[in-house]
């Protein structure tokens, strides 16, 4: 695996797992195994989980870690080829990735969609971009279209939780007040392809995913005909796909709620996290010990991350 930017980078995912639960059981089993190597990580978007938990997952691989945030604390980079750059971006990618490869030994990079041009977000100008010219390896920690950490965080979880061989997992959607972009339901998706499990995606009209990511899993449009029987319930807020970055609906009918929860099989709660409270979900549901997960989901944070360095590691 030379770098991490969607699942599809991983070379075999339940081995990938298997490795990701074992060091949960003993994260610091190879505590030397990057001593003297340093992590890079380069935000173009805000983080809590996501920072912390690559941290930490590099800490107990013996890593150092440098951290910067590109929204006021780097130059402003140009990712376009050919351009003259006489505007405010006074740095190109070309020398910043090259730089960045003298400085470190791999590099994690988060930044979002634009929601404003499909054809750009889906080119993952930035990831791609410093893939091309770094000289090192790129792990993705959110991009404009897949959030692969979460997506192995969220197998983690359900492979702790799950109760029988092929459970019925469902990804909804959920009301937000502003538009989100697609990568964790991609991510979601993808890993599901790769899960025993009766898995369907519960949507408005509108609101369908790439459909060359969804492919022939189910799609429904009634959220409470999706919830009879589930294990897991999975909500997420993500604008249009079709009409691109746009919110077609605001309204409280798909908020996941307690009365729906019990149209389910005593189903688990699953989400990223930030969650908005009794927007998405509401505070029932956030507060029922019992069958939320998304602590534990941010837990496994760390092992979904320690997991890729590992692997990137052990290709060297």
């Amino acid at each position: 695996m030379k770098h991490f930017i969607t699942l599809d980078d991983l070379p075999q995912f339940e081995k990938t797992l298997d490795l990701a639960l074992a060091l949960k059981k003993n994260p610091w089993q190879f505590e030397t195994l990057g001593k003297r190597k340093t992590l890079g990580m380069l935000f173009f978007n805000p983080s809590l989980r996501t920072r912390l938990s690559t941290q930490k997952a590099a800490q107990q691989l013996g890593i150092q870690v440098m951290v910067m945030n590109f929204s006021n604390e780097a130059w402003a980079l140009e990712f376009q080829d050919g351009t003259q750059m006489s505007g405010l971006r006074s740095e190109h990618v070309k020398e910043a990735a090259r730089v960045v490869s003298q400085y470190c030994d791999m590099v994690a990079i988060r930044a979002f969609a634009s929601l404003s041009d499909k054809e750009n977000d889906e080119a993952e100008v930035v990831l791609r971009s410093f893939a091309k010219y770094a000289t090192i390896p790129v792990i993705n920690m959110e991009s404009a279209t897949a959030h692969p950490l979460q997506a192995l965080a969220d197998a983690i979880t359900l492979k702790e939780n799950q109760t029988k061989k092929r459970p019925k997992v469902v990804l909804t959607w959920a009301p937000h007040p502003k538009a989100l972009p697609h990568a964790v339901g991609n991510s979601f998706t993808r890993m599901m392809h790769h899960m025993e499990a009766d898995f369907v995606i519960a949507q408005p009209e509108g609101y369908e995913l790439n459909p060359e990511i969804t492919k022939d899993t189910p799609l429904l449009y009634n959220q409470e005909e999706a919830f009879e029987g589930a294990d897991f319930i999975y909500a997420k807020n993500w604008c249009s796909y079709s009409q691109y970055g746009q919110i077609l609906r605001t309204d409280s009918a798909w908020q996941i709620t307690a009365d729906k929860m019990k149209r389910t099989n005593q189903a688990k709660f699953m989400h990223c996290l930030p969650i908005r409270r009794n927007i998405v979900a509401s505070d029932a549901v956030l507060d029922d010990a019992a069958h939320n997960l998304t602590i534990q989901q941010a837990a496994n944070r760390v092992f979904s991350a320690q997991t890729i360095l590992k692997l990137l590691l052990d290709h060297e």
